[in-house]
């Protein structure tokens, strides 16, 4: 694309209903990234690494937001401005107030659509809204979508104006832990290891330009690491046309082929070289759809060619491997959470940051613990070597309250499971396969986790198994430290603080799938002067690093007894929990950070070898 239409996209992208003064609310800590927030360019990355169009418009940025009871009609007046994309209830929304299922949160902006789309249709884009959405372009509703972890589009082309401003208005309700919906570890009292509520837009919004005639819509990959094959499933508007594949690695085609739509492609690679997080290579992907030998779309991606799967050592202990070989899995519990953009990121940077420090700790995995982040996590996954355990954010529902269920901890058949309603096991169905399809692309994605602790439970091995089919392609934790039943490929134990392992499997692979939670409260880095949690609580870096370095080594003694994979509680602290490696600000690292990542690689490559 010309450096000219880039300017006008990115005037476009800055342009706003109103210009009134922002601020950070409120008085909490906040990172240093806080500091570089723009208004006029929030968030300004292409927000969809796996399909990236040269034609988009950010439409981050301040808009007027109302808070109104639940019954009101569209307010003709507003309360104030919010920064998209952070929740209401955040700091760098600038407004920071709680809403309630009594009531509904509306947004309201107009945008300009670049005259150089004329031709074309445009698509609005909505990373994530929590929790229902109603979308409505010039009066006109483009949109409905329940849910607050997925993204969602509509094709607003009919509803547009032919010139001159568009009207956009967002309607939103979301009942938080007041409903029994999937909401993770968000509460509107929050205390303790439950955190503050998160409600509306919360990742960036956007449209694209794509043609009439038909555009792509998504790709998944595979490979076939025996006969070293890459395979492009692309989805398109309709099933019209050519595509053709071009893979690259750096300036080198390595690859290229042209399908009908509809068909797989079926790329050789000659001298493949495999993903794994001490060498992430990753192949460019150039994809081009065509009808009548003309060009309609093209977009840019990637792959990765690896492969998750199981096997028995030779002493009879199931073990996960990657790419034909075994691999111990040791990474911390990530919550992904922020002082001043609770589930936002305040920059690109911030959420690389997380990433980056988890690496630094010679660490290979990460738990991203009953939460999703927005794709661009996961790309910096998929480029820094991080193998990603992704969990599905529980029901409201938990363990021994009225509905019932109890939690067997550790106890292979114990416990009892949440009796779900028909709703809610509906509601948890449909936001999981959308959580799946939304990550299935990316390949640091080794481990698929429905349950944790018995939150929200039900239905184990129904769900395990829907879980398999739906995606073959990786692991399944079934129910981490919750009521374990034998299904899936995993057994996954908690123990807190020290790690433990209650019972050895010759049919699953045994886990530790969170231990440690040692605090260390840091003085003018607390999110709050009342009691911290961590199970155990030191005072100084030393002791929090010796701690630490006990607990790793107690781990490694478990590994030739058939451990598998450790995660440790975790990355930061998080609201009242002081028992990360960085407090919640992320301005001090809690831990010596040679001695963990020595014991860490230590642990890593016992397996290994």
């Amino acid at each position: 694309m010309k450096k000219s239409l880039f300017t006008v996209i990115a005037l476009f992208a800055m342009v706003a209903t109103a210009t009134a003064e922002w601020r950070i609310a409120g008085d909490k800590i906040r990172t240093t990234w806080a500091e570089e927030v723009n208004p006029q360019s929030v968030l300004a990355e292409y927000p969809r690494p796996q399909l990236e169009r040269a034609e988009w418009v950010n439409l981050n940025g301040l808009w007027d937001y109302a808070i109104t009871d639940l019954a009101a009609e569209q307010p003709t007046a507003f309360d104030g401005q919010i920064l998209v994309p952070f929740a209401i209830e955040s700091a760098l929304s600038g407004v920071q107030k709680s809403v309630t299922k009594d009531n509904t949160l509306w947004y309201s902006r107009t945008f300009t659509v670049p005259a150089a789309w004329a031709s074309k249709r445009v698509i609005l884009n909505f990373g994530a809204v929590d929790w229902s959405a109603d979308i409505y372009v010039n009066g006109t509703l483009v949109a409905s979508h329940t849910g607050g972890y997925t993204p969602f589009s509509a094709d607003i082309t009919a509803a547009l104006t032919k010139k001159g401003p568009q009207s956009l208005v967002v309607r939103v309700w979301d009942p938080t832990d007041s409903v029994h919906n999937p909401v993770g570890k968000q509460r509107l009292n929050p205390s303790g290891i439950w955190y503050t509520a998160v409600s509306g837009i919360w990742q960036t919004v956007w449209m694209e330009a794509v043609s009439k005639a038909n555009h792509i819509e998504g790709i998944t990959t595979d490979c076939d690491l025996n006969r070293n094959e890459l395979y492009i499933n692309t989805a398109t508007a309709n099933n019209n046309g050519t595509l053709t594949i071009e893979v690259k690695d750096g300036d080198a085609t390595v690859a290229s082929t042209s399908v009908l739509c509809g068909v797989t492609a079926v790329l050789p690679i000659k001298d493949a070289k495999l993903w794994s997080p001490d060498s992430p290579h990753l192949y460019d992907l150039t994809i081009t759809l065509s009808e009548g030998g003309k060009v309609v779309d093209s977009a840019k991606s990637y792959a990765a060619l690896r492969k998750f799967a199981t096997e028995r050592d030779a002493m009879g202990h199931k073990r996960m491997t990657l790419n034909g070989s075994p691999i111990f899995m040791y990474g911390p519990l990530d919550q992904g959470w922020w002082p001043d953009g609770l589930y936002t990121a305040p920059t690109d940077e911030a959420l690389l940051s997380d990433v980056v420090l988890t690496k630094e700790l010679g660490f290979n995995t990460i738990r991203k613990h009953i939460k999703v982040e927005p794709a661009r996590w996961y790309y910096h996954c998929d480029r820094e070597g991080i193998i990603v355990w992704q969990d599905m954010p529980c029901l409201a529902l938990y363990n021994g309250n009225s509905k019932g269920g109890m939690w067997g901890r550790n106890n292979i058949g114990g416990g009892s499971d949440s009796p779900a309603t028909r709703e809610e096991k509906e509601r948890y169905y449909k936001e999981w396969g959308e959580i799946m399809d939304a990550l299935r692309f990316f390949p640091s994605i080794g481990v698929w986790v429905p349950f944790n602790e018995a939150w929200g439970q039900f239905d184990t091995e129904t769900v395990a198994e829907w879980t398999a089919a739906y995606d073959p392609t990786r692991l399944i934790n079934a129910a981490s430290g919750g009521n374990l039943r034998l299904c899936g490929d995993i057994l996954d134990i908690h123990n807190y603080p020290a790690p433990s392992m209650p019972f050895h499997s010759s049919d699953f692979v045994v886990v530790l799938g969170e231990y440690g939670g040692i605090g260390y409260p840091v003085k003018e880095h607390l999110w709050w002067n009342k009691r911290n949690w961590g199970y155990i609580q030191f005072n100084n870096t030393d002791e929090v690093t010796d701690e630490y370095v006990k607990y790793a080594t107690m781990l490694k003694q478990f590994i030739p007894q058939g451990m598998s994979a450790a995660i440790y509680t975790q990355t930061t602290d998080v609201e009242g929990e002081v028992n990360g490696f960085v407090t919640y600000d992320r301005k001090v690292v809690k831990m010596n950070k040679s001695k963990v990542n020595a014991i860490n690689r230590e642990i890593i490559n016992t397996l290994s070898r």
